[in-house]
Formats: structure tokens, C-alpha cells, sequence
């Protein structure tokens, strides 16, 4: 345990749930935080807050399908008045039936450097969660940490901005969690590969090789009915996933979020199903980077959704970089080489597009099944995010 620092001015810690005014305050609290950051990234204040022009239910409001299955508490610590970090708590029903388990988790932390503010988030939303019977507190994410939601510490790679819905934060972070009490749980690591780069000899004669067999075939994404491949997808995911630490079944309101998230990027040249004699048994899907364009440019005419989202369409079709963010194999068809196949025609269609960088991400730091093929098609691991938990109770 590292000693707190004590900071001048008197603290105090608020508690509030969904539909208070200070939601808002909660929600863009990191804006002032990160105030002319030239890397961190957030995501947009409507998929947080909500946005009848935008038809989004934000994560933040009463109206978004994590509510069914979860209860949340938001906190915001004050120095004389003046926020100075915030977090929330959840238990996530679902999940813990999932896994059988009393597991509560923290999210949405943010704070400036100081220890005493750090600490009394954190021990309001312990003692939240310990009123609720929860044996473990995990974090941090937004509400929680299943595999496909916001979520980790930045440890490794805070010179590089984040990728879509990935996380940037200060240096400093892993210090003040640790110094609470917080141990490693797991970590996520990021590759980044040169996507002009020639290709490995051997993923092409693999690749040539699983042709001429003529079992695995594979196609792209059919954007005319992009409602059906993104279920496919969930399909294969929740067979693929199944059995990775902080997996959670994606359910079908999960889909239709994804659906409309990946709409005014998604390239369909990047996402390819394979099949097995004639069954689905993978998918790789790469989307170009939205944040290469979000990312907040500090200007005097501001960093809306709206000025956000113009320059987005404006450049959507030149985005150089893609986040690698989905990509399983059904466990009866991991050995008859459908995962070269896939690499080899998804690499292609990138080069032949332009495209400079891919960055697998988040991989689970022992998930060898696809570490080993980001190294060898060339990508080095450039981040690392921790996830941290505690015994509470």
C-alpha cells in the first residue's frame, strides 16, 4: 500500500443513480480531465447520454438494454465543490449468473493525481457493492468487464491514441489502484501490424494449400443485409468465446447496437466468414479506425458529436489504420487451416485498399490461439491494459 496524498481543500464524495441532472456532469467529467490530451479519445457523448437525433439510448440512461439485467451507482468526488474524479459501481446480474459468482464491478474511473480523492471513490462504491452481497470488486470498464465492453487501464502505450472503443488514460492510474489494495486480474495487449508489409510466404502457401482441398470456402460481408451478418456473427462469437476469461453471451439487443455502430464504417471487404464444407465456422472482421478521425482536435469551434461525426463521414473512406476486433474459429473447426484463409484474403483486400496498419486488440495476454498469428504476420505488441480485482465483504 502506497500512502495517500492528502490535497489542501476539503473532499466529498456523491452518490446518485440513473436519471439525476448529474449524470451529464458524470459522464463529461473526463473532457475536463483530459483537456487538450492529444491522444485520449472518448467515445461519443451521445453513446453515453443518449440522443433522440442520433436514435441512441445511451449507456448512461434507464433506457438502454444493460439496465435489464443490472444495477448501477454513479459517484462524483468534489475538492470545495470542484469535481475531481468519478466512478460508478455494478452489479451485473447476468454475468454472475453466467459464472455463478458474487462479482461487482467498478467503472468509469477517472481522477486527477490524488490518492485521498482516488480512494474515497473507490471505498463508496466497495461499500455499495458489499451492501449488495458482492465478494469480489473487478475493474475497472464502464459498468463492468465481459469481453466485448469498454474496458481496462491503459499500463503500456500511452504515446499511441487509442483505437475504436478502447481505452487511453494517465500513467498514473495503475498507481492509484494499487495503492488502494487492487491486484492484477488479467490484461489485454494490442499488436500493431504493417498492413503493407509483404506477406509471410508460408500464410500464402497455407492459404493455397486449404483452397485445393476445396473444403473451406469463405466469402465477405453482405452490407444489403448487414442485420443478418451481424447475428452470424454474435452466433460464432458466443460459440468461438465461449470458454475465454470474461466471456459473456452477446444477446440479440447487444447486436442491434452493434448493428447500428457499424454502419457508416464498416468496410465488408474486411469481414469474411469462412466455412467448412459448407458450415460456418469463422469469421475475421476488421473495421476501419472511426477514432483516426473522432479524436478530439482541441479547436476553438469545439469537439460536439455533430463536428465530430461531419469530419468522420468527410474522411470515412480514407481512414488508413483498422482495429482487427473479432476474430473466432467454432472449436470442431480450429485445425483445418479455415484461420489462414481468412488472414490471407483479409490482408489482401487491405493492401490492394490502402490500408497501412491493422491492431489486433484487446487479446487476452494468454490466449495463444491468437497471439501467435498477430506475431506471425509481423505485429509487435505496442499496449497493454490491466484489469484489477480485490476480495471485498
Amino acid at each position: 500500500m502506497i500512502e495517500r496524498k492528502q490535497m489542501a481543500g476539503s473532499l466529498t464524495v456523491e452518490g446518485f443513480g440513473l436519471g439525476d441532472p448529474r449524470i451529464r456532469e458524470f459522464a463529461l467529467f473526463p473532457w475536463t480531465l483530459y483537456h487538450g490530451d492529444p491522444d485520449w479519445t472518448p467515445p461519443l457523448d451521445a453513446d453515453l447520454l443518449g440522443s433522440r437525433l442520433l436514435g441512441v439510448k445511451g449507456l448512461l440512461t434507464e433506457e438502454n438494454e444493460y439496465h435489464r439485467d443490472a444495477e448501477v451507482r454513479h459517484f462524483i468526488a468534489r475538492r470545495d465543490g470542484r469535481a475531481v474524479g468519478t466512478v460508478s459501481a455494478a452489479v451485473n446480474r447476468r454475468f454472475n449468473e453466467h459464472y455463478h459468482a458474487a462479482i461487482g464491478f467498478f467503472g468509469f474511473f477517472d481522477v486527477e493525481d490524488d490518492a485521498e480523492a482516488a480512494g474515497a471513490l473507490l471505498d463508496a462504491a466497495r461499500e455499495w457493492l458489499v451492501a449488495r452481497g458482492m465478494t469480489v470488486m473487478r475493474g475497472p470498464g464502464q459498468y463492468s468487464n465481459a469481453t466485448h465492453e469498454r474496458q481496462g487501464v491503459l499500463i503500456e502505450g500511452f504515446e499511441y491514441p487509442p483505437t475504436v472503443e478502447l481505452t487511453h488514460n494517465f500513467p498514473y492510474y495503475s498507481t492509484l489502484l494499487e495503492g488502494w489494495g487492487m491486484a492484477k486480474a488479467k490484461d489485454y495487449v494490442a499488436y500493431m501490424i504493417d498492413a503493407q508489409s509483404p506477406p509471410p510466404v508460408r500464410l500464402a502457401r497455407i492459404a493455397n494449400g486449404v483452397r485445393r482441398r476445396g473444403r473451406v470456402t469463405s466469402r465477405p460481408a453482405d452490407m444489403k443485409h448487414i442485420e443478418d451478418e451481424v447475428r452470424l456473427i454474435v452466433e460464432i462469437y458466443n460459440r468461438a468465446w465461449a470458454d475465454n476469461w470474461g466471456f459473456l453471451p452477446i444477446t440479440d439487443a447487444d447486436a442491434d447496437v452493434l448493428v447500428e455502430s457499424l454502419k457508416p464504417i464498416v468496410d465488408p471487404g474486411l469481414i469474411r466468414f469462412g466455412y467448412v464444407d459448407g458450415e460456418v465456422a469463422a469469421v475475421l472482421g476488421a473495421l476501419p479506425d472511426p477514432y483516426w478521425a473522432l479524436r478530439p482536435r482541441w479547436k476553438w469551434y469545439g469537439d460536439s458529436d455533430l463536428v465530430r461525426l461531419a469530419r468522420l463521414f468527410a474522411v470515412r473512406r480514407r481512414i488508413p489504420r483498422v482495429r482487427l476486433m473479432f476474430f473466432g474459429v467454432v472449436p470442431e473447426h480450429r485445425q483445418v487451416g479455415v484461420d489462414a484463409l481468412l488472414f490471407d484474403e483479409v490482408l489482401r483486400y487491405g493492401q490492394a485498399r490502402g490500408y497501412t496498419e491493422c491492431e489486433p486488440s484487446m487479446l487476452l495476454e494468454d490466449n495463444k490461439l491468437i497471439l501467435r498469428p498477430s506475431a506471425f504476420m509481423g505485429g509487435r505488441e505496442y499496449k497493454r491494459w490491466r484489469i484489477y480485482e480485490m476480495p471485498i465483504g
